[in-house]
């Protein structure tokens, strides 16, 4: 029987044959430039609505994946680290774009230093991912797993490289997703950006099996052993919730009435020895009507009074009226001025105690990790003729150690609260060192009002936030216009101050849905702070052990990259026996 000859396809028109010819040279001739201006678009705006206050903290598992995907494709390097420190370098540029209030040199500057400091990891990506193809399961998971520590070194050398900046850990995206913070308990907040990473590694792996080339019906439906281990430290991280927060509520013990004054002093005044009486007339009036609601204890923020609390003696007897008027103890932040053996002076920033009955107390804390610039000149010999933001009559001194106070709250005896100034709750191991002093309480006194109603105020509250889960110790939180409120052991925002449309101040965080009100606002009011009675005296993992987690993260990731950097020899496929002639 004649064989039907096929038709041949259909000629296209002369001028959409060439359309369609110039279309496919097009996309191969630009397909990198393509797929650069794709990755960077998706990298920068997932890296910038990510971080607080943004309500789409989802994007953390996803936001390094299309970069992860592309670097399979073994794309140029120069092109890749473009596109990915590009992005890395505008996205924390707009993320710490309220420093502009203070310094647009500063901004310019530390935005693309952390940006490229970041972005460095992607350096890492595009030399792991094109090496993963067609190799065994085992070493893509270890692969995966290196990848995720190196980003956890990264974030580690920020706590301590140039005097440190830890600001906003990956894990800080997830400060209201409490389901992935528990086990931060053990690992520190190290663990939970570890998993985070892992996922968006995952991710771009399966993506890369169902779509990549060569991929049919029978990969596609296989396994993917990257996103599985992905999914099992999910999994491990639910766990860990499930345990720690079923039924907690049974566990709370009411511990203190606690008044915060937030009075909101401008930056442009606060240290202005004309406007002093301005001030002082804000503090007593805002303390006063906080104290109405009998507090056990006031909290005011950092710097709070005009002039130095221990070292004039003027501000030092206004002060113990005020807490007399008011009736409970006042703890506050102020500066501390002496002469110690020397024609010079010492100044320090610290937190006080005054009690309605003794006064201002001899003991205080200072503050330990003082800004660069903001407190002191570094290298002062070099760069004296810099001038620090903070306008006293020297550079700060640092404090030793952490300094605890004993508020009469609590069981017999008291209660050991341990104090954190500003941005010194961006670093675990401050924190960590105080509990292991005997802090039961964290308090953290800060002056926001240097950067404007934006969103420093909810990026730095993050931080606590990871703090208390770290130490399994509630957070006190006192800001000069905001944000202030408190934070459960088990980073649970139980209480933070806002203002609505009609001024009235609420303590309650709004219900999903709710107009949130501000938090820049003039006011108070009392917290009900309660404990959990599972935590008391109780040291949490990483409180007894600190950042061992970075260790075994620096282990995967050196592991990966020894393993890695060896040439893979695939085994050779066995051979097919001949079938005999004539045999089916």
């Amino acid at each position: 029987m004649d064989a039907t000859p096929l038709n041949p396809p259909p000629e296209l028109p002369p001028y959409e044959a060439g359309e369609s010819i110039w279309k496919n040279a097009f996309l191969t001739r630009h397909a990198q430039l393509l797929w650069a201006v794709a990755v960077f678009a998706l990298t920068l705006l997932a890296g910038v609505a990510m971080m607080p206050p943004s309500r789409y903290p989802e994007l953390a598992y996803v936001f390094a994946a299309p970069a992860v995907f592309w670097a399979y494709r073994a794309p140029g390097r120069r092109i890749f680290l473009w596109a990915t420190l590009g992005a890395q370098v505008v996205a924390w540029t707009i993320t710490l774009s309220w420093l502009r209030h203070v310094t647009w040199a500063g901004l310019l500057l530390l935005g693309p230093l952390i940006g490229l400091w970041v972005g460095s990891w992607f350096v890492a990506v595009h030399w792991t991912m094109p090496r993963l193809i067609g190799r065994p399961w085992m070493q893509r998971v270890l692969a995966v797993l290196g990848l995720a520590g190196l980003w956890v070194v990264l974030e580690w050398t920020r706590t301590w490289v140039l005097s440190g900046f830890p600001w906003l850990p990956l894990s800080a995206t997830q400060w209201e997703r409490l389901s992935v913070l528990q086990p931060a308990a053990y690992t520190g907040a190290w663990g939970v950006s570890f998993v985070l990473v892992t996922v968006n590694v995952a991710f771009a792996a399966y993506a890369w099996k169902l779509l990549g080339p060569g991929a049919d019906g029978d990969r596609a439906r296989s396994r993917c052993p990257e996103f599985l281990a992905a999914m099992a430290l999910l999994l491990g991280c639910l766990l860990v919730t499930a345990r720690e927060t079923i039924n907690r509520g049974r566990f709370f013990r009411h511990w203190a009435n606690v008044g915060i004054v937030q009075p909101a002093i401008p930056q442009s005044v606060k240290w202005d020895p004309a406007e002093a009486a301005g001030v002082l007339r804000i503090l007593e009036a805002e303390t006063l009507k906080v104290a109405a609601a009998r507090p056990d204890l006031l909290l005011w923020p950092e710097a709070t009074t005009p002039l130095a609390v221990f070292g004039d003696d003027g501000m030092r007897r206004w002060t113990e009226d005020l807490v007399r008027r008011a009736g409970a103890p006042l703890m506050l932040g102020s500066i501390a001025y002496e002469r110690v053996d020397t024609p010079e002076e010492r100044w320090s920033n610290g937190v006080f105690a005054v009690s309605p009955t003794v006064g201002l107390t001899a003991d205080f804390y200072v503050k330990r990790h003082l800004v660069p610039f903001g407190e002191y000149v570094p290298l002062r010999p070099i760069l004296g003729w810099l001038e620090k933001v903070v306008p006293v009559g020297g550079d700060f001194q640092p404090g030793v150690d952490a300094g605890l106070f004993t508020v009469p709250l609590g069981p017999a005896g008291g209660t050991q609260v341990g104090a954190l100034i500003c941005y010194e709750d961006i670093f675990p191991g401050l924190a960590r060192a105080s509990v292991r002093a005997g802090a039961e309480v964290l308090m953290v006194n800060t002056n926001n009002g240097w950067f404007g109603e934006g969103a420093a105020a909810y990026q730095h509250a993050a931080h606590a936030v990871l703090r208390a889960v770290e130490t399994r110790r509630p957070v006190l939180r006192a800001g000069n216009s905001g944000w202030s409120g408190w934070i459960d052991e088990c980073g649970a925002i139980r209480a933070v101050l806002t203002q609505d449309a009609t001024g009235v101040v609420r303590t309650v965080p709004p219900a999903r849905g709710e107009a949130p009100g501000t938090v820049y606002f003039r006011g108070g009011a009392s917290l009900q702070v309660s404990r959990d009675a599972r935590f008391f005296g109780v040291r949490s993992f990483y409180v007894e052990w600190g950042d061992w987690f970075v260790a075994v993260s620096a282990a995967l990731a050196l592991g990966a990259w020894a393993w890695l950097r060896r040439p893979y020899v695939p085994p050779p496929e066995p051979a097919v026996a001949a079938r005999p002639f004539g045999r089916e």
